[in-house]
């Protein structure tokens, strides 16, 4: 397919086995892939610009191209990044670490925020997790509005012990600095 608008046609990456991309897809006017709020399953083409995106909201950049990362994006109408939500899954499928949640400046005070973890944790409970968890010391608040509860951050440290999250925590010392929270996640 020719470009639209300058932006290339893409092919979504595979989504890991058994996990449909989304119940309900379709390519917007510029030839995303879309689902959801408007979110298209990151590709190794996009990270760059992922990468990016969440160096300004300062967030943990460690891991967003390895295949164990589930990350999706969000896209304006230039083809700009506006949002990002994922999470790493334990390698017993059970726990996630909710990660990369991010919305631009600009388009804050919306619903996005909610709307980019909802959807990351709609999609670790349908690949079959049991548990998820994520590191916070700024958004507490948010995330409690969401179902998290102050949780154990060496619980999770073990819990996730193989995410590149935790591992570069570990490494760097910044695991002692901190703050944990986790929730149950519905079966679906």
């Amino acid at each position: 397919m020719a470009p639209a608008h300058g932006v290339p046609s893409v092919t979504a990456a595979p989504d890991p086995p058994g996990v449909p991309l989304c119940l309900s897809s379709s390519r917007d006017r510029l030839g995303w892939l879309t689902c959801g709020v408007g979110l298209v399953q990151c590709r190794v083409v996009d990270v760059e610009a992922l990468t990016a995106f969440l160096s300004e909201v300062d967030l943990t950049l460690s891991g967003l191209d390895a295949p164990s990362v589930r990350l999706w994006i969000e896209r304006d109408e230039s083809g700009a990044i506006i949002g990002s939500t994922g999470y790493e899954i334990s390698s017993d499928g059970r726990h996630v670490l909710i990660r990369s949640v991010a919305v631009s400046p600009t388009q804050r005070s919306r619903g996005r925020g909610s709307a980019l973890a909802s959807f990351a944790l709609e999609r670790a409970a349908e690949e079959g997790a049991m548990r998820a968890w994520l590191f916070s010391r700024r958004s507490g608040p948010f995330w409690q509005s969401l179902g998290f509860e102050s949780a154990d951050r060496d619980e999770l440290a073990e819990t996730l012990a193989d995410t590149h999250q935790v591992r570069l925590f570990r490494q760097t010392g910044q695991l002692g600095r901190e703050v944990a929270w986790s929730r149950p996640l519905a079966a679906s």
